[in-house]
């Protein structure tokens, strides 16, 4: 929002939120109808055409936003190295209102201006004209206007708010209040509408023309530089006819310089010019990729996941993970998700990348996507490229000298790699470290249980985690009831003896704590009592199925407010939240531990350790539910 914000700051449709889309849906039907119904000399496929460069907008923006964020994150070439937080996101996620209010102008247009109905395919008279107009009255337009809008009294009550934004993402280029977006979409209609009253207007100089404007605009807030030295000597006139990611940045911070829309030829014409521009340029090319002190390694969950992560949909990977898709992924993404899941696991499939950075202290942090969802976890037939992926990350991780690596998610089960013992017993002289993150876990989940308990009930799938816990809740006089046999025996054989029941009788089912984990049931679930406190020690949440009972969140703190570049959610976990696995890995770091923190074994006795160390660097616990305070 501008700081004082001005008329027409809103757009008209803000309170329909994502449901603005049925706005364009009357003029899609009745395209799709007309088209459909009529003789085959009156069709229009122009008007058809409307709502596919629609579509195509949306997604060559996601792209950018996907490409750009990845990038980024991985700190080649980089422009600006400041964070980016939700406050940005947040105001940012309405990129796309700028896409749906020029496809209502353009149906209005077919419909009302004209030579703007029944359109070839291509005449490269019109085409030229557009280039020509663009080139000529809309650059000269748009710098002046651009000036303007620097002005005290239009910058507070418009501009200032894409100016919020110093470090930029590409949908950055569109975030502006609706009456500046009504003055753009008539600057840019120039071109097209003189051609359409000139009769020489053609769909494919529409398209191309549109995706240009998209593709400089996204390039040009991208945070990253993409064109090389070569160019500019092959060719010097170009940085008077073409701006550079990193020129337009120094508009960002410097407000007073580079104003140009697309061609800094005006800015050299009129000595708006940044005398850093340059410098600037040749300085983001030089920049290597960043040298993480920490990786933290994880992978997709569902199908759906890939659009809540950070690469994925900004207005979705700033919320927690949905328990259940959002309708329009269901019913309408679902080819574009087997597309990506497709390209993920197969063609991308051969290494990890990177897919965030964070700043914590002198730490650096990057978290690592490994290409694969949980069910392959679950299949044998996929361990050995699973692990080969885990093993290939390691090495490589090793011969960048990154500190610590913390194995998340299901890339520490047991039967994978026994909790990542595996890979040190293959390589002993690794100078990486290796952290499964089961004692930094265990310590949380030790610690969600309320200080009053005397009595739980332990249900679910015995790893390292859930034995770490039980053996550290007994040895504090809290008595566990286990419902199922072999649990009980695994306990003793580990080493458990007091404090530790057996039972199936009902009244074992009374205490209103219960650790759960993977593998409890719906029936054992609603056995409890009302009021039971679920809290899970595993890296998935059980499934809510009692509104008469409170659910903690999986291990997990909240980060210290010193963390830089979190505007994300990691998973179902919320903002600024973090899972211990991760969290592990990083205490592990910033404490300069130097052995290896993984394999079958835990010591036990560690966990107040690791929990004091936590809270010694500002990682805070969640809160209980209120009637567990």
């Amino acid at each position: 929002m501008a700081s004082k914000p001005g008329a027409l700051t809103e757009w008209p449709w803000s309170p329909l939120g994502s449901f603005k889309y049925l706005l364009v849906a009357p003029f899609v039907m009745a395209s799709m109808h007309s088209y459909v119904t009529v003789a085959d000399e009156e069709k229009d496929f122009s008007r058809l055409m409307i709502v596919a460069l629609m579509l195509w907008r949306i997604v060559h923006s996601q792209i950018w936003i996907s490409v750009s964020r990845q990038r980024t994150a991985k700190g080649t070439r980089k422009i600006v190295d400041k964070p980016i937080e939700f406050e940005q996101v947040d105001r940012e996620r309405t990129w796309d209102d700028q896409i749906i209010f020029n496809t209502l102008l353009m149906y209005l247009a077919n419909i009302k201006l004209p030579g703007a109905s029944h359109l070839p395919l291509w005449r490269l008279d019109g085409a030229l004209l557009m280039a020509l107009l663009h080139a000529g009255p809309v650059e000269f337009l748009y710098y002046w206007f651009h000036r303007a809008l620097h002005h005290h009294f239009l910058y507070s009550r418009y501009h200032s708010h894409h100016h919020s934004s110093i470090v930029t993402e590409p949908i950055t280029s569109v975030v502006h209040p609706f009456a500046e977006h009504i003055a753009y979409s008539l600057l840019f209609a120039i071109p097209m509408v003189t051609a359409s009253l000139c009769g020489i207007l053609s769909i494919v100089p529409i398209i191309g023309y549109m995706t240009y404007i998209d593709f400089m605009n996204n390039m040009g807030h991208c945070n990253f530089e993409l064109f090389p030295k070569r160019l500019f000597h092959l060719f010097p006139p170009l940085k008077f006819l073409c701006y550079t990611p990193s020129f337009h940045s120094l508009h960002h911070t410097q407000f007073r310089t580079n104003y140009s829309l697309f061609m800094p030829i005006y800015d050299y014409i009129y000595g708006t010019t940044d005398k850093l521009s340059e410098s600037l340029y040749e300085r983001s090319l030089e920049r290597e990729e960043d040298s993480p002190d920490v990786i933290y390694l994880t992978h997709l969950t569902t199908h759906d996941s890939i659009y809540q992560m950070r690469l994925g949909f900004p207005s979705l990977s700033s919320f927690p993970l949905w328990n259940r898709s959002p309708w329009y992924l269901t019913c309408f993404m679902w080819p574009f998700t087997l597309l990506c899941s497709f390209v993920l696991t197969s063609a991308l499939s051969s290494r990890t990348f990177v897919f965030e950075r964070n700043r914590l202290r002198h730490l650096t942090l990057h978290s690592h996507l490994l290409p694969k969802y949980s069910f392959h976890y679950k299949s044998q037939r996929h361990h050995e490229s699973i692990n080969n992926l885990i093993e290939g990350a390691i090495l490589e991780a090793d011969a960048k000298g990154v500190k610590v690596m913390s194995l998340g998610l299901m890339n520490n089960r047991a039967e994978l790699n026994g909790y990542g013992e595996m890979y040190v017993q293959k390589y002993p002289k690794l100078k990486i470290r290796l952290v499964d993150g089961s004692s930094m876990a265990a310590a949380v989940v030790v610690n969600n249980i309320p200080k009053e308990t005397t009595e739980i009930v332990f249900r679910g799938n015995l790893t390292k985690v859930a034995s770490a816990v039980v053996f550290a809740l007994c040895q504090k006089g809290v008595k566990v009831v286990l419902l199922r046999k072999e649990e009980h025996i695994k306990l003793i054989q580990s080493g458990v003896v007091k404090n530790l029941v057996l039972s199936t009788n009902k009244s074992y089912y009374s205490p209103k704590v219960w650790l759960v984990g993977d593998g409890i049931e719906k029936e054992e679930q609603m056995k409890a009592k009302e009021g039971t406190l679920f809290v899970p020690f595993s890296h998935f949440p059980p499934k809510k199925l009692r509104k008469d009972c409170f659910y903690h969140s999986t291990p997990a703190m909240r980060v210290p407010k010193s963390a830089q570049n979190i505007d994300s959610c990691e998973n179902w976990l919320g903002r600024r939240v973090m899972s211990a696995w991760k969290i592990g890995g990083i205490v592990h770091a910033l404490e300069g531990w130097e052995e290896h923190d993984c394999g079958n074994t835990c010591n036990f006795f560690r966990l107040h350790t690791i929990w004091e160390a936590a809270l010694r660097h500002d990682f805070q616990p969640l809160i209980l539910p209120p009637s567990h305070l």
